[in-house]
C-alpha cells in the first residue's frame, strides 16, 4: 500500500491509505479510540474500535502520547465534522518512536517559555498557520515579481559600509578588515537594476536596533525590488499592485489557515489597487487634528503610524517626508528640495509601515554631498558612485517587510510569530 499525505485525502475516500505523522492529541469513550494525526499538510482523525481492529492495535492506540512518531493505515471516509472534512477507520498502527514529557502542553505557556521551545511550538496548529501563510506570502512575491519581468539578484549579507545609518550596525571582522551584516540589499540590486532594468533581492537583513516593541525583530526578511528608468509613481504603483496580489492570494489558497487564526477577512477583502496617497504635510495635519504632539520635521513613530494608517480602510502612502530624515541616497523633489521623492506603505489595523522606498538620486555631484554630509567614508561607496558615472538614469525601488506583512495579514499582534525563529534584543535561543 503506498503512502500519502493528510491533504490528499479527498484524492482517496473509501480506498485505505497509510500515512506517516505524529500524534497531536488523543481521546477516548471506552470502545473507541481517537487519535488525531499531523503530517504537515494537515490533521486527520483516525478512529479504532476495540473489537475491530487487534488487540494490540488498540491497546497501542490507548498509549500513545502527545508528538509520539507514527504511522497509521486505515479506511477514508467523508466527515463534514473533521478537521480537513475527512477522517480515517483506524486498520493498522505502528509505532516509531515514542516521545515521553512532552514540555508544551495544553495549559497556559507564557511566551518566553514558548520561546525558549520555538524549536517545537512551531508544531502547533496557531504557528502552522502564520508559518503557512508567511510561505504563501513569499510565494505571491516571488510569483508576481517573476511574471512582471523582474530579475531574482541576490545580494551580499557582509558588506563593508551601511545603508540605513551607522547606528543600527552589527559589525563583524572580515580577515582584519571591518565588516557589517547587510541591513538592506538595496545599494546592489540598483547596480543589477543597471544591467537587467527589473530586478529585486529576497533574504535577511539586519538592524542592531535597541527595540522591544512588537513591530522590531534585530534579522528580518525583505524583498527589495528596483527598477531602472522610474520615478516615485512607478514605485507606488508596483508596491501597491504587490501588496493587493499578495493578499488576495492568500485570501485564495490560505482560507483554512485564516480560519484557525480567527482572522476576520473583510478589511482584507478590500485590498486591491488603487491605495489612497496623502503628503508628508498631509499627515502631519491629520496627526495634529487628532491631538498628536508632532510638528513638520518630525520623523513617525509607531503610535504616529497606527493613527494614519487607521485613518483609511486600505493600506496608505504617505509620500515626500523630509530630506533630512530620509537616508542619503533619496531624490530631492525638484520642485522642494527640502522633501525627498519617497514614501512610506503604512498597513491598516494599527500594523504601521509595511513597505518604505522612493526615487534613488542619480546626479553623481548631488551624491557625492550627501555621503559627506552623513559622514559615510567614501571609498566604501567609491562602487556606488560609479553608477552614477557611467550610464546613471532614474531609477527608484522599495523594500516590503516580510514580518510585518505576515502579521498583518495573520492578524496577530507581535512579529515575533512571524519567523521560525525569530531575533530579538534579549532573544538568540534556540
Amino acid at each position: 500500500m503506498n503512502s500519502t499525505c493528510i491533504g490528499q485525502l479527498a484524492d482517496h475516500e473509501g480506498r485505505e491509505v497509510t500515512l506517516h505523522g505524529w500524534v497531536y492529541n488523543t481521546r477516548s469513550s471506552g470502545a473507541v479510540q481517537f487519535v488525531l494525526v499531523r503530517d504537515g499538510t494537515g490533521i486527520v482523525q483516525a478512529v479504532a474500535v476495540r473489537g475491530s481492529v487487534p488487540d494490540d492495535v488498540f491497546g497501542l492506540a490507548q498509549r500513545l502520547t502527545q508528538e509520539s512518531a507514527v504511522t497509521i493505515s486505515g479506511l477514508v471516509r467523508k466527515d463534514r465534522r473533521a478537521p480537513g472534512g475527512y477522517e480515517l477507520t483506524l486498520t493498522n498502527l505502528q509505532l516509531v518512536h515514542e516521545a515521553r514529557d512532552y514540555p508544551i502542553t495544553p495549559k497556559e505557556h507564557g511566551p518566553d517559555f514558548l520561546l525558549s521551545h520555538r524549536h517545537l511550538w512551531v508544531r502547533s496548529a496557531r504557528q502552522h498557520a502564520i508559518l503557512r501563510i508567511r510561505a504563501q506570502v513569499e510565494h505571491a512575491i516571488r510569483g508576481f515579481l517573476d511574471d512582471q519581468g523582474f530579475v531574482l539578484t541576490d545580494s551580499p549579507i557582509l558588506t563593508p559600509a551601511a545603508c540605513e545609518g551607522t547606528s543600527t550596525l552589527f559589525e563583524t571582522d572580515y580577515f582584519g578588515d571591518k565588516a557589517y551584516l547587510s541591513q538592506s540589499g538595496q545599494l546592489y540590486v540598483e547596480a543589477t537594476a543597471m544591467a537587467f532594468g527589473k530586478v529585486y533581492c529576497f533574504g535577511p537583513t539586519f538592524r542592531a536596533e535597541k527595540s522591544k516593541t512588537r513591530r522590531h525583530l534585530t534579522e528580518f526578511w525583505m524583498v527589495e525590488p528596483e527598477m531602472a528608468y522610474a520615478d516615485l509613481d512607478d514605485m507606488m504603483a508596483l508596491g501597491e499592485q504587490l501588496v493587493g496580489h499578495v493578499v488576495q492570494e492568500v485570501l485564495r489558497e490560505r482560507s483554512r489557515e485564516l480560519e484557525v487564526l480567527k482572522r476576520d477577512t473583510k478589511l482584507l477583502a478590500q485590498i486591491e489597487p488603487p491605495f489612497p496617497r496623502i503628503t508628508y504635510d498631509e499627515a502631519i495635519a491629520l496627526l495634529q487634528k487628532q491631538g498628536e504632539d508632532i510638528a513638520w520635521g518630525d520623523d513617525f513613530g509607531a503610535p504616529h503610524e497606527i493613527a494614519i494608517g487607521d485613518s483609511f480602510q486600505k493600506p496608505v502612502f504617505v509620500h515626500r517626508y523630509p530630506a533630512q530624515i530620509k537616508a542619503f541616497y533619496m531624490e530631492p523633489d525638484p520642485s522642494r528640495p527640502e522633501v525627498a521623492l519617497c514614501a512610506d506603505l503604512l498597513a491598516p489595523e494599527g500594523y504601521g509601515e509595511i513597505i518604505g522606498g522612493g526615487q534613488r538620486t542619480h546626479n553623481l555631484e548631488l551624491l557625492e554631498d550627501r555621503i559627506a554630509a552623513n559622514n559615510l567614508p567614501r571609498e566604501a561607496f567609491e562602487w556606488y558612485l560609479d553608477l552614477r558615472r557611467y550610464g546613471s538614469v532614474p531609477h527608484a525601488g522599495f523594500g516590503l517587510g516580510i514580518e510585518r506583512t505576515v502579521a498583518w495579514i495573520c492578524g496577530i499582534e507581535h512579529v515575533r510569530e512571524t519567523i521560525p525563529f525569530p531575533r530579538m534584543l534579549t532573544r538568540i535561543y534556540p
